[in-house]
């Protein structure tokens, strides 16, 4: 079988996506990853299928997002802003900056310090997040 390149039902979970990244408080950031442990695994998607493409389907979810969704306070597991298209990446170190969020001497957020692990959010664990 081959594995779901996309969730089942994209528009329910674009929605989940967003809801749990409004809740990001301004001054943090939060991972792809992080955003898709806080996640229910899609009826009908394999835990292992989930474990596999879960990040990638919230990135994809953010790429569609609305405007009232803080898009800026997700980043990669690295600590660092994806590539996007035109300015969107000054865009992105622009509104962190203004939220007190800077990288590091290496170019990377420090995810101790700003990270966001979904404390408050549905399903939320205190756990670092295994994605």
């Amino acid at each position: 079988m081959t594995p779901l390149t996309s969730p089942p039902d994209r528009l329910d979970f674009d929605l989940s996506v967003w809801e749990v990244v409004k809740q990001v408080p301004p001054g943090r950031v939060t991972t792809y990853g992080t955003v898709a442990h806080l996640l229910p695994v899609p009826a009908g998607v394999l835990e292992t299928t989930y474990a596999a493409f879960g990040a990638r389907w919230v990135g994809a979810a953010m790429a569609r997002c609305p405007e009232d969704v803080p898009w800026h306070r997700v980043v990669n597991a690295r600590g660092e802003v994806s590539v996007r298209e035109g300015e969107g990446r000054e865009e992105q170190w622009k509104r962190l900056g203004l939220e007190g969020v800077v990288p590091g001497a290496d170019g990377r957020i420090d995810l101790r310090r700003f990270g966001w692990h979904g404390s408050g959010a549905p399903g939320a664990s205190p756990q670092e997040s295994l994605f």
